[in-house]
C-alpha cells in the first residue's frame, strides 16, 4: 500500500505578537479593553471585559463582564459569564428584557442589562481555563489556578488550584501551599518585558526560579 506525504497544507501565517493587541478578522468585540501583547482568536465574541497582559484568548469562545488578568491561557470554546434568565420572573424568555426585538416597546430594559454587567467574572493572573469550560456569572478564579476542560465553574477557584466536573470541585492542588505562596508572592506577572526575556531560562524550573526570585 502507498501513502501521500503532506508535509504542510493551507497552514495559517505564524504570529507574532506586538505590544498592540492581536485580534483576528473574525473576532467581534465591543466595549474591551486590551493590554500588551494579547491575543484573540477566530471567532471570539468579547463585551465589557479586560484582556490584561500576554492573556489570549482562542477561537470560538464568547467572554462577557470579565477581567481576565495577565498570562491568563484560554482555550477554544470556553464561556466566561454567560448571560443568565431572570428566574424570578413569570417567564424566563427574554421578551421581557428585549421588547424591542417583538415590537413591544421603544427601548430594551437598560437596568437588567446593566446588572448582568455587574455580575463580573475575574480570572487570575497566569492560569490555564481548558476548552469548553464554563464560568458562571460573579466567580473568581485565582492566580495560577487550572480549570479542566468541559468544567462548569459556579463557585470561587482558590490560587493555585486544579479543578474539574460539572459542578467544578478541587482536584488537587499544583504546588505544595509553601511553593505557591511563594511564587505568587514573587509577582512575576508584573515584570516588564526586557526583564522576562533576561530571565525567560528560569521559568523552566521552580526550584532555581524561587531560588532567585521568592521574596
Amino acid at each position: 500500500m502507498s501513502y501521500t506525504h503532506i508535509e504542510s497544507y493551507n497552514l495559517p501565517p505564524a504570529v507574532r505578537l506586538a505590544p498592540a493587541p492581536t485580534l483576528a478578522p473574525s473576532a467581534v468585540v465591543r466595549d474591551c479593553r486590551f493590554g500588551r501583547y494579547t491575543q484573540v482568536g477566530e471567532q471570539v465574541h468579547m463585551a465589557h471585559c479586560l484582556l490584561d497582559d500576554y492573556a489570549y484568548v482562542q477561537p470560538y469562545c464568547d467572554l462577557m463582564s470579565a477581567d481576565v488578568g495577565k498570562f491568563a491561557n484560554v482555550a477554544s470554546m470556553v464561556r466566561i459569564n454567560p448571560g443568565f434568565h431572570p428566574m424570578e420572573y413569570p417567564t424566563l424568555h427574554h421578551f421581557t428584557y428585549r421588547p424591542t426585538m417583538y415590537g413591544m416597546a421603544a427601548q430594551d430594559d437598560a437596568a437588567f442589562f446593566e446588572w448582568r454587567r455587574r455580575q463580573r467574572v475575574v480570572i487570575g493572573h497566569d492560569t490555564w481555563i481548558g476548552h469548553g469550560a464554563v464560568i458562571m456569572p460573579g466567580v473568581r478564579i485565582g492566580n495560577g489556578a487550572v480549570v479542566g476542560s468541559n468544567a462548569v465553574v459556579t463557585k470561587d477557584v482558590p490560587p493555585y488550584a486544579i479543578v474539574g466536573g460539572v459542578a467544578a470541585r478541587v482536584i488537587r492542588q499544583r504546588f505544595p501551599r509553601a511553593i505557591a505562596e511563594a511564587l505568587e508572592a514573587t509577582a512575576w506577572w508584573d515584570w516588564d518585558h526586557d526583564t522576562l526575556t533576561e530571565r525567560l531560562a528560569d521559568f523552566r524550573d521552580v526550584r532555581v526560579f524561587l531560588a532567585k526570585y521568592a521574596p
